[in-house]
């Protein structure tokens, strides 16, 4: 079938709208009509080269839509189904999956190669070329195939512009907080960005009984919405923040620190671990550069203060648990999805305002609508 998609070509600096070739399902795979899907800062890294792309490749891994057609063997969902992405495929089978750790799937190395699960071909295809698919799902487009693994079923009734979100950014925030910071009722933590992961945290933190929640960012609007959102406490930047935790903590610091900034970089590490506490734990989120300097740690401090630094992909979710829980949570009024999404834009051609509009920091979280 034809249709159209969001394609970043290898150099490129804006994203291309193409009229691209889809095959149709085969096994355990589905093809999925997308009516929304998020504007995530990861697809900001392949734009800017620090995480490069080496072949033409459809973006887009927030997505949700209505499932249009199933190929042989498929069982989890059937035509008409309301769908939700899993940025992280999730088998079921391998060892981090039959222990919770479903964000750690063996199926999630194949990521990278942006090919089909099943037989690592493409089924988009632009002038006889071969796509690409980001996180093997492609949602900046009307129509994708994806494996059955990146599909999760949610109830009808649900907008499919908050639930594209709960694809990727807010349980990436809300899990590094709640799960992989492992926030305690009466911690004092500290998010550092408030895009929609940061602002997701907050929430997440909030919601385990954080007693202080310290948001850090430099745009005086995401720190606005920072303290609409649960933030007790703002700073503009992490020196800022420094002597904020510091004085309303009496020197205690904070027990979990989330670095949710929209770029990462080494050499803010050691200012870093100075709003973390004896025994706390740095959880990093963000996306480093391939090319990011080597990070600076104070090691001394590390061992004396039993300090932890731990990575966190996909907010240690396990996505066939969470997305369900997270939508639940959303509708009982404990997860405001409504107010990340800042903006929404009619339609493919407006995915390169939406993403300057990120850039330029108006958006927690920019969604565009494909009905």
């Amino acid at each position: 079938m034809r249709t159209q998609a969001a394609v970043l070509h290898p150099g490129a600096d804006r994203w291309a709208i193409e009229d691209i070739e889809l095959d149709p399902p085969r096994e355990c795979e589905v093809l999925v009509r997308i009516h929304a899907c998020g504007l995530c800062h990861s697809e900001e890294h392949h734009r800017t080269g620090d995480v490069p792309l080496d072949h033409p490749t459809i973006g887009g891994h927030e997505g949700a839509g209505v499932v249009e057609a199933v190929g042989p063997g498929v069982r989890s969902v059937a035509v008409g189904d309301h769908v939700v992405f899993s940025s992280i495929p999730t088998c079921g089978r391998c060892g981090p999956c039959v222990t919770g750790h479903g964000n750690l799937c063996d199926e999630g190395r194949w990521i990278g190669s942006g090919r089909q699960l099943l037989d690592h071909t493409s089924r988009h295809h632009l002038d006889g070329t071969d796509l690409n698919i980001i996180c093997l799902v492609g949602a900046f487009a009307h129509h994708t195939v994806v494996g059955e693994a990146s599909i999760i079923k949610i109830d009808q009734d649900i907008p499919f512009e908050q639930a594209c979100i709960v694809g990727c950014g807010v349980p990436t925030g809300w899990g590094s907080a709640v799960y992989t910071g492992g926030v305690r009722a009466g911690d004092d933590v500290a998010v550092l960005g408030v895009g929609g992961i940061g602002a997701s945290a907050i929430q997440g933190a909030r919601f385990a009984g954080a007693r202080r929640i310290f948001a850090v960012d430099p745009v005086a609007y995401k720190r606005d919405e920072a303290l609409a959102l649960g933030a007790t406490h703002v700073a503009g930047s992490i020196e800022e923040a420094i002597e904020l935790v510091r004085e309303v903590t009496w020197g205690l610091l904070c027990r979990v620190t989330i670095c949710a900034m929209g770029v990462g970089r080494g050499d803010l590490m050691r200012s870093i671990m100075e709003l973390c506490a004896k025994h706390g734990r740095v959880v990093v989120v963000n996306i480093h550069p391939v090319n990011d300097s080597p990070p600076t740690i104070d090691m001394l401090n590390l061992t004396g203060y039993e300090k932890q630094v731990v990575g966190s992909i996909f907010g240690s979710v396990n996505s066939r648990r969470d997305v369900p829980r997270l939508l639940a949570l959303w509708r009982e009024g404990h997860l405001d999805l409504d107010r990340l999404v800042t903006r929404t834009y009619d339609g493919l051609s407006h995915i390169n305002e939406g993403y300057q509009d990120m850039r330029d920091g108006r958006n927690l979280r920019g969604v565009l609508v494909l009905d």
